[in-house]
């Protein structure tokens, strides 16, 4: 099966052709922010980059130069401040592990202020958008699509409706030869038996059991018991009882096939095939971390309905709730809830739910693109940090 996608220099395929501005520290949010709202480019915000210990510090960069490197971005201006903890060194070097695609860096101490940085940025931004008008869509293979599996504001529709049919697009993902990534461990707590067995190895399965236990004991170890926030008090309202019911409607997402890979939080994805991810259960820092890890394309199942969306890559949002397919409409982009009335099966919507899928890679929007949504949050409480 084939995309019209963008070729890039470093081997990876992106959905979009975005030109990014992104803040190297929370210090120079309003001056990156100024330059990407006149040049009508896409704004990235980052929330730390200096005042760090050196293990959330690590994190951050690998968030964020991950999210440069992805496939749906040209180019990137990154601008400082000039005294943080981040500096374009760091910034630089850690960016070029992962692409050579180009990046700029300017500051606003060396330069001279806000107006002069400003000015210089937008110089910079349109220089950089001249050359990404120049790219075209060309058709790929859709091997190189690599999805990544969210839920958020989950309720009892969303196990046995839209994961269920998320699942089925994820293995029809996996057999045309692209990657399909399982993200929010806390999510899989009560699981870990099951997805065990699913490890392509038995080493593959012992890692992902061994992850999500850690999940857990690092919450028991800090005085804490996840399962006393998660489900969270709109789960439960909705009718979700326990984590470990959650984890067993969450899991549907991640479909039949066997798991290739286990990856830390945000790390560069590498592999072909179905994979875990050591992400959060706080929606937008997951959807961030799945994104850093290369995804292009990120589909979010809802109960409750959410309209979360992310600068780099299209948020597309699943409901099995016909009740929330309609009264949110202006949030939601596909509704699996005719599998719950018997209208139609789990298979037929698999194949109508795919099909939006290579209508949102040939450049389709989803709505929180339409409505220029992009939040960012960056986990720090984290099992390897």
């Amino acid at each position: 099966m084939k995309i019209n996608g963008y070729k890039r220099s470093d081997g990876n395929v992106g959905i979009r052709n975005h030109v990014v501005v992104m803040p190297g520290v929370i210090c120079a949010s309003g001056v990156a922010q100024k330059i990407a709202i006149k040049t009508d480019v896409q704004y990235l915000y980052n929330p730390n980059g200096c005042a760090q210990n050196s293990k959330d510090t690590a994190i951050t960069v690998q968030i964020l130069s991950g999210m440069i490197a992805n496939g749906n971005v040209y180019g990137t201006l990154i601008v400082g401040l000039g005294c943080e903890g981040i500096s374009e060194e760091k910034y630089i070097q850690e960016i070029r592990k992962k692409t050579n695609k180009p990046i700029f860096y300017i500051s606003i101490q060396n330069i001279g202020g806000i107006n002069k940085t400003v000015q210089r940025g937008i110089e910079i931004v349109n220089l950089l958008k001249e050359e990404a008008n120049k790219c075209e869509r060309e058709v790929c293979d859709l091997s190189h699509l690599i999805l990544g599996l969210e839920c958020g504001g989950s309720d009892p529709t969303s196990g046995f409706s839209s994961n269920a049919v998320l699942g089925y697009v994820s293995d029809k993902i996996v057999d045309f030869g692209g990657t399909s990534v399982l993200c929010e461990t806390p999510e899989t707590i009560g699981a870990e038996n099951i997805l065990k067995k699913r490890g392509l190895t038995s080493e593959i399965g012992q890692q992902l059991y061994d992850t999500i236990i850690n999940y857990d004991k690092m919450f028991k170890e800090n005085g804490e018991d996840i399962r006393n926030s998660n489900p969270s008090p709109g789960n439960k309202k909705s009718g979700i009882t326990t984590l470990e019911e959650k984890s067993l409607g969450c899991i549907h997402k991640s479909g039949t096939k066997p798991f290739v890979g286990v990856y830390e939080y945000g790390q560069i994805i590498d592999k072909k095939g179905l994979v875990f991810m050591d992400g959060t259960a706080y929606d937008v820092a997951s959807v961030v971390s799945l994104i850093a890890g290369g995804a292009q394309l990120v589909a979010f199942t809802t109960g409750m309905g959410t309209p979360v969306g992310n600068a780099i890559a299209p948020v597309l949002k699943i409901t099995g709730n016909k009740h929330t397919a309609e009264f949110l409409n202006d949030m939601i982009d596909f509704d699996t809830s005719e599998s719950i009335s018997g209208e139609k099966t789990i298979e037929e919507l698999g194949e109508e739910l795919l099909n939006k899928i290579i209508k949102i890679c040939n450049g389709e929007e989803v709505k929180a693109e339409i409505n220029g949504f992009s939040d960012m949050a960056i986990n720090q409480f984290h099992s390897y940090a």
